[in-house]
């Protein structure tokens, strides 16, 4: 215990009390159980009884972020993708009175994204639905990313054949100008049990409601998360959202459709909670939905 408490794996709040984890003994254990753990048969077949019961891509998100909530006692968060990573399965496009242009997508399972835009160009709403027609004929299953990336290829290998039809399809789906001032949708379960069981400094508690509020932190925390190479990803003490996140730890796996990263799923809860349980299940959750996305 002595050694321990030395190197800073454990501490003593206060003379009459017994050691305890510090951060850093916490994420010594997570990593040990991020490296080694399974979930029980029990949780699998009632995370993929609880998944395969919903009908569409949004409920689908609500029962996955539910199910993380209750396994870690903890918050269940589910972020979808930036409008750049939406895999298209229709799109249309309609003119406002005013010249803006909507442009209504819509992704796998049927969960509807739109966005506003001014053109630089004055579109008529024939050239609109000649331009959609082309986007729907060639590029569905496709994310907006890699459909600007072959217009692009398209336009410079035979410009004259694919010229204006090209060139409106690229101004209409240009991924920074959709992404640019649009939030992420984000799905959060498990507040008011959290609340409820995990904290009695009410001034705590208060910070950690706070925390919640602000989902754009919560989006940009576990976005980052997308893109490091570990399957699973632990922090302990979560930076970003202050001075709440002190207490807490942060559990995040990336999901995927067709192997393309779309979007996150994770748990927020306190720093004691069962990692064990939490880890797997968030892993299991991430592949669980990639596989019903994948179906769908």
């Amino acid at each position: 215990m002595a050694e321990l408490e030395e190197e800073g794996y454990l501490y003593q709040p206060h003379t009459s009390a017994g050691r305890v984890p510090t951060a850093a003994g916490y994420r010594f254990f997570a990593q040990q159980v991020a490296a080694q753990a399974t979930l029980s048969p029990e949780d699998q077949s009632w995370i993929r009884g609880e998944l395969a019961s919903a009908t569409t891509t949004d409920e689908v998100t609500e029962r996955a972020g539910h199910v993380l909530a209750e396994i870690s006692r903890g918050l269940g968060i589910i972020v979808s993708p930036p409008i750049a990573k939406t895999v298209l399965e229709h799109i249309r496009f309609v003119l406002l009175p005013d010249g803006r242009v909507v442009i209504v997508l819509v992704s796998t399972g049927g969960a509807t994204r739109d966005k506003i835009i001014r053109p630089e160009r004055a579109f008529t709403q024939p050239d609109l639905d000649r331009t959609g027609e082309y986007l729907n004929r060639h590029y569905v299953g496709s994310t907006l990313e890699a459909i600007r990336a072959d217009l692009l290829s398209r336009l410079a290998q035979e410009q004259e054949r694919y010229g204006l039809l090209v060139r409106d399809a690229l101004a209409l789906c240009d991924p920074g100008v959709l992404d640019q001032g649009s939030t992420q949708r984000i799905y959060v379960e498990g507040a008011a049990q959290m609340a409820a069981t995990e904290f009695t400094d009410q001034a705590q508690l208060r910070e950690v409601l706070a925390a919640i509020e602000e989902k754009h932190k919560l989006i940009a925390l576990l976005a980052g998360c997308i893109d490091t190479p570990d399957p699973v990803h632990v922090q302990i003490g979560v930076k970003g959202i202050d001075p709440a996140g002190e207490h807490l730890a942060l559990i995040s796996a990336p999901y995927s459709f067709q192997d393309q990263s779309q979007g996150t799923v994770g748990v927020l809860g306190p720093m004691r909670m069962h990692y064990e349980r939490a880890i797997t299940a968030v892993a299991f959750v991430a592949r669980a939905f990639s596989e019903t996305l994948d179906r769908s």
